[in-house]
């Protein structure tokens, strides 16, 4: 199992990997600021060819980059679920999705591709989260909401039943969302609203 992105997210993905006893052989970074991190080489990505990939996650938190880089690098993508995660056994989880410690995800929920469900957040019934989101630590999504690819729902922030948010979106730390959030929306404050309306 290899690693691209050899800063905070990757590590974090590292102690996951090593709490599940699966080998990490290597991370790869475009910009690498140390040798080895856990005892582990760090690669230049003008090495990645020379390397056989079985198997791969991305360790970029930015959700547009890690979109860039999952696109540029097709190879064998794994899902991760943390063993202290909680996922109901009828949720579909897609590849290169990282579930993190004392998650829940109920019934019925989806989670697209590359898409991470940070510590301590809920996710709960028939739940549908596109591709490339990221739903941040202790956030709550209540049942029958949607996320739409690349939007980021901030620390702390909670979305009625029921709710549509759209495509790269972000939702501010601690916003209560009550209504629909169109593309490219950034919401804040209790109740949220939107503040600007970025492009994409």
């Amino acid at each position: 199992m290899y690693i691209f992105g050899a800063s905070g997210h990757g590590k974090v993905l590292a102690s996951m990997l090593q709490d599940l006893g699966i080998e990490i052989k290597g991370f790869f970074d475009d910009e690498p600021k140390v040798d080895r991190l856990f005892d582990i080489q760090v690669y230049n990505v003008e090495e990645y060819q020379n390397l056989k990939i079985s198997e791969m996650i991305i360790g970029i938190g930015d959700n547009a980059d890690r979109k860039k880089c999952a696109l540029k690098y097709v190879t064998k993508y794994v899902t991760i679920i943390h063993p202290k995660a909680i996922v109901h056994s009828s949720v579909v989880i897609n590849l290169g999705t990282v579930i993190m410690p004392g998650t829940v995800i109920n019934v019925d929920a989806t989670i697209g591709k590359h898409c991470i469900i940070n510590s301590g957040a809920i996710i709960e019934h028939d739940c549908s989260i596109e591709d490339f989101v990221h739903v941040s630590p202790n956030a709550a999504l209540a049942g029958g909401v949607t996320v739409g690819e690349g939007t980021h729902i901030g620390i702390g922030a909670n979305v009625i039943p029921g709710v549509i948010i759209g495509k790269w979106a972000t939702i501010g730390a601690g916003a209560v969302v009550t209504k629909n959030v169109p593309d490219g929306a950034v919401v804040v404050g209790v109740p949220g609203k939107i503040i600007k309306i970025n492009k994409f």
